[in-house]
């Protein structure tokens, strides 16, 4: 790559960190028990939401728990049970149909990062009726006040109860896309674990390694600040502590929790200090091939970081400790981390790479794909080329 083109990137990025410190972001408030819920919505003045959540997860026992909460409270509400993975416009936009029919007041947010997703572009939808989502992709370019978003998060990983970023898809063009405004921050989010009590293992394993990806990337990347950085280690230190164990022990309440609060932390850190590649790579392999986001970025996670070589080597070595991997010096501790990271992953029994999922990909779409979303936006490490992301792909598809 060029030098005038990484200087242009490198100036992008620096000037972006500068008007983020201006940006205000706010946190949601948090509640940890269910039977809060009800006290927080009539304090608002909201009486009848729209739980927006999958038909998986609206037939799991849980989610009586949340529907009784509800109903003791004397809160009326509608469901929307037709999120999908990887929310398209065409679910977003039968969201919103049934938000306006219903006249409903306020958005629960129910699942993991997908229902998250849906009710983040429903709210959209519902205070731009005349717009396509796709007049929202890119930075800052929400700008009415949305209806009051609570989220639940059933996984544990996903971290978009804390952001400004909802990810949809345009199933027309297989166009896989991020929308980012503080106005995508939910209002508040219940932290509460008898919602991921139980989790299927493989499911507290990639989205487990989904947070481990964003607090990381959060930390290793150029966009960090004291107030980011200060989340992301202690997202790493609470993975640490609670992925294993959770995984290990699902009806552990203390991991449970553990995991939600890590997760939580993880989505705080980078939505203001942004990710990098590994996520550019899972988006253009969710957008095109349908790979779910917490298994691919658990799964690109450690080529992605070996490509970035000595860039990352002292940020590895300063959070080593933390994971009781220190050594000798940076070189070792940043490998000793890579270590811990695939090993890890293989004591959960996570793949390698997706060639049960992935048929016939198109590396250099693909690799431009990743490319377009990480140049010159997310500041990255080390900026990689188009060979290089292609590099990983081969890594982990072929």
């Amino acid at each position: 790559m060029n030098a005038l083109r990484v200087f242009f990137y490198r100036t992008y990025q620096v000037a972006l960190k500068g008007a983020m410190a201006f940006l205000r972001i706010p946190l949601p408030f948090l509640l940890d028990r269910v039977e809060e819920l009800g006290a927080e919505l009539k304090g608002k003045k909201l009486k009848h939401p729209l739980i927006v959540t999958d038909k998986g997860l609206a037939s799991f026992p849980a989610f009586l728990i949340l529907k009784q909460a509800l109903d003791e409270a004397e809160i009326t509400y509608e469901v929307y049970d037709g999120a999908v993975p990887n929310p398209t416009f065409a679910c977003i936009e039968e969201g919103v149909k049934r938000y306006r029919e219903a006249h409903c007041d306020a958005l629960i947010a129910y699942g993991g990062g997908s229902p998250m997703d849906c009710a983040k572009g429903i709210a959209i939808l519902a205070s731009y009726p005349k717009k396509s989502l796709q007049a929202f992709k890119g930075v800052l370019h929400v700008h009415r006040k949305l209806p009051y978003l609570l989220a639940i998060p059933t996984t544990v990983g996903t971290g978009s109860e804390a952001t400004l970023a909802a990810v949809v898809l345009n199933e027309s063009t297989k166009d896989k896309f991020q929308i980012d405004s503080p106005r995508l921050v939910p209002n508040a989010a219940l932290l509460d674990p008898r919602f991921v009590q139980g989790l299927p293992k493989g499911l507290i394993a990639s989205t487990g390694m989904d947070a481990f990806t964003h607090a990381l990337e959060a930390y290793l990347g150029r966009g960090g600040t004291k107030f980011s950085d200060k989340y992301a280690l202690s997202a790493l230190m609470g993975l640490h502590e609670h992925l294993y164990a959770f995984y290990e022990d699902p009806t552990s309440k203390e991991h449970a929790f553990g995991m939600q609060k890590a997760a939580y932390e993880a989505g705080v850190a980078f939505t203001r200090a942004f990710v990098g590649y590994v996520h550019a790579l899972a988006h253009a392999l969710g957008g095109a091939h349908g790979v779910p986001h917490g298994l691919a970025n658990a799964v690109l996670l450690v080529p992605t970081l070996k490509k970035y070589g000595k860039s990352i080597e002292k940020k590895l070595a300063r959070i080593a400790p933390i994971f009781d991997v220190q050594g000798q010096n940076n070189a070792e501790s940043a490998a000793n981390v890579l270590a811990y990271l695939e090993d890890l992953e293989r004591k959960m029994n996570l793949p390698k790479g997706f060639k049960d999922l992935v048929k016939d990909p198109d590396l250099d779409a693909l690799a431009k794909h990743a490319a377009k979303e990480g140049n010159p936006f997310y500041p990255v490490p080390k900026i990689l080329t188009r060979n290089e992301l292609k590099d990983i792909l081969q890594e982990v598809c072929i």
